[in-house]
């Protein structure tokens, strides 16, 4: 019997100690929303800036060469966390652009379908919106509301499929995530790539919330057909970085990056290219930008791994915390977290809490509704050095926290007392 060996502990505590060494947060700022646009730490931005001064010394040779070399070690170091070959991910600005990338290299024709749940992320939607004035394609949405337990997404989605295809209709790509933005849930994505795989569908994950968050060392073997992940919101790289995972198989079918870059060749040069050499080729230079945040993913990935004590033991703190940090806001708020403790899509580093505050009481519809929860969304900066996603959601309104290393249960449970405060504020008309 192997023994398993514990996680190296961190070299600096996780918490207020993690938040005041190594990130540069402003004094009193509460960061309980890195979910949305992430944070990395300044030895990682020192790096950056580093690699910014190189490029503006001696533009021509960084970005000709000295980027490349520093671009083939960021691929050799992120593919293991997606069980992947380096060969088989590339580096993109966002996951906005990897799932524009694919979708704008498939070709779709008359009765094609592209299947997707309601929950999904609204770049996205208006992706396939802007595809079928272009192309064939229609869409079909799959409706879901939380609580729900992943056996019956997956039922649906299989029963979706059946019917359209009862209507002569053909079901190609199916997009669904990896977690949710909001409400924020661990979605089945293994077990939808298991059912494309069955019924024959192509599957392209929106892993928005995947790399850094989740362990997605098994993706390889789980076997998606394209799947893109942002590595400056959960991996601590800077901001417009994220990773696109295309397996060999299906790398022949991208025959541009979004927009065209210089590496294209015509489908007459591309049919005598070998499809690999031609995949990584397309993605080393897009067009001349700041790709210094590619650059950084070794340097994100050593931060992790020498002062967090790795990557479980990141993945471990930052779900427990969410867990215990929402736990505790319901109690002080009177409410609930979504979900029962053993849900399955609670794993993950996003909480979701109740706020005490109903339509009934302030005396409007659904439809004021939003409008309250964004006016109370858009205080927490304007007035309380934080940013707390509050959303209008099954007739309620909730909140969306994210559990990270530089928190403790204190941020907390200033969280919910602030929401109190906000939530008077709305019962007192100030919304109005």
């Amino acid at each position: 019997m192997d023994l398993q060996l514990a996680d190296p502990l961190p070299k600096t505590p996780f918490g207020t100690e993690m938040r005041e060494e190594h990130f540069s947060f402003a004094e009193g700022y509460r960061p309980l929303n890195h979910g949305s646009f992430g944070a990395f730490p300044a030895a990682v931005q020192d790096f950056q800036r580093q690699l910014q001064s190189e490029s503006e010394a001696r533009p021509d040779a960084f970005i000709r060469y000295t980027y490349l070399k520093l671009l083939e070690e960021s691929r050799a170091a992120i593919a293991p966390l997606l069980g992947a070959e380096p060969g088989e991910v590339v580096l993109v600005p966002n996951a906005t652009t990897g799932v524009n990338t694919v979708l704008r290299n498939l070709s779709f024709e008359e009765g094609d379908v592209v299947v997707y749940f309601s929950a999904i992320y609204k770049a996205c939607l208006k992706t396939l919106q802007s595809l079928s004035e272009t192309s064939p394609l229609s869409t079909h949405e799959i409706g879901i509301t939380y609580p729900i337990e992943d056996d019956e997404i997956t039922r649906r989605f299989r029963s979706a499929v059946e019917d359209l295809r009862a209507q002569g209709k053909q079901p190609k790509l199916a997009i669904f995530d990896t977690v949710l933005t909001f409400p924020g849930v661990r979605f089945p994505w293994e077990a939808l790539v298991a059912a494309c795989r069955e019924l024959e569908i192509m599957s392209l994950i929106d892993g928005a919330h995947g790399i850094g968050h989740l362990d997605l060392t098994h993706l390889g073997a789980v076997g998606p057909d394209f799947m893109v992940s942002n590595c400056y919101k959960w991996l601590m790289v800077p901001r417009g970085c994220a990773v696109l995972y295309v397996p060999f198989r299906n790398q022949k079918l991208i025959s541009s990056t979004v927009p065209r870059p210089w590496g294209y060749e015509t489908r007459e040069q591309r049919a005598k290219t070998e499809p690999q050499a031609y995949f990584s080729r397309l993605f080393d230079k897009v067009s001349t930008t700041d790709n210094t945040p590619y650059c950084c993913v070794p340097g994100a990935l050593e931060f992790r791994s020498e002062i967090c004590g790795g990557e479980a033991s990141v993945r471990r703190y930052c779900e427990d915390i969410a867990r215990r940090g929402g736990a505790r806001m319901a109690e002080i708020l009177g409410t609930e977290v979504l979900g029962s403790s053993s849900s399955s899509f609670r794993r993950c580093a996003f909480a979701n809490v109740r706020l005490p505050l109903g339509l009934e009481v302030l005396g409007i519809d659904a439809g004021s509704g939003r409008r309250v929860a964004k006016w109370m969304q858009e205080l927490t900066p304007a007035e309380y050095e934080t940013y707390l996603p509050i959303k209008f959601y099954r007739g309620e309104f909730w909140c969306r926290v994210s559990g990270q290393i530089y928190l403790t249960v204190q941020d907390f449970e200033w969280a919910a007392k602030t929401l109190l405060e906000l939530c008077e504020r709305a019962k007192n008309g100030e919304w109005k």
